[in-house]
């Protein structure tokens, strides 16, 4: 297994990233708040994962061990493939994850695209004596945030794809008002960056 990777970042897009390893560029699939933090040209180090199927290799990138801890771990859970898995920590941190299945939040755990009612009582019954208690107390979960923390995220990963500041700031500012839930960070990247290709 490729458990971490080091090197210079070739390019980030919203989900993936290309890193340079010993001059092979790897792709890397990441949460968009993992690949907002990379920036081209700079030095990257990440947690990974590949995942092998019969008719692919696909490698995947994490900001920490414990997130791709979190991403093994719910894949024991039949219907959870890694697509699904990486959605559920681009919505909730590896604390905020097991506080929702240790708590038996229903709610939170919806609100992952693709995890329905049934989906979300299987993960919970699976997984609450599994999973582990969260580690960082009582915290409010860092990726179900306030709309000001959203808009700084997607500000980040607008960046970090080559508009300017100003420009990001521009974007998010057009689109909050008409992206529904302010705090949805996907939402409102998906929303800025239709503004930015007009």
């Amino acid at each position: 297994m490729i458990a971490s990777v080091r090197g210079v970042v070739l390019s980030a897009g919203l989900d993936s990233a290309v890193i340079n390893v010993g001059g092979v560029g790897l792709l890397l699939h990441t949460t968009a708040g993992t690949a907002a933090t990379l920036r081209p040209g700079a030095e990257a180090a990440l947690a990974t994962t590949l995942v092998v199927r019969e008719e692919s290799l696909t490698l995947y990138g994490f900001a920490d061990e414990d997130e791709r801890t979190i991403f093994t771990q719910v894949q024991t859970v039949s219907g959870v493939g890694p697509r699904l898995a990486l959605a559920m920590l681009a919505i909730h941190a590896p604390d905020g994850l097991r506080r929702a299945i240790g708590e038996g939040d229903l709610a939170a755990l919806t609100k992952i695209p693709g995890i329905g009612k049934k989906g979300a009582e299987r993960i919970i019954l699976e997984l609450r004596d599994k999973i582990g208690a969260p580690s960082g107390g009582a915290s409010s979960d860092p990726r179900r945030p306030a709309g000001d923390k959203a808009t700084a995220q997607v500000h980040d990963a607008l960046v970090g794809l080559g508009w300017s500041s100003r420009q990001a700031d521009d974007a998010v500012e057009t689109v909050r008002p008409q992206a529904g839930d302010e705090s949805d960070v996907s939402a409102l990247l998906r929303a800025a960056l239709q503004e930015l290709g007009r």
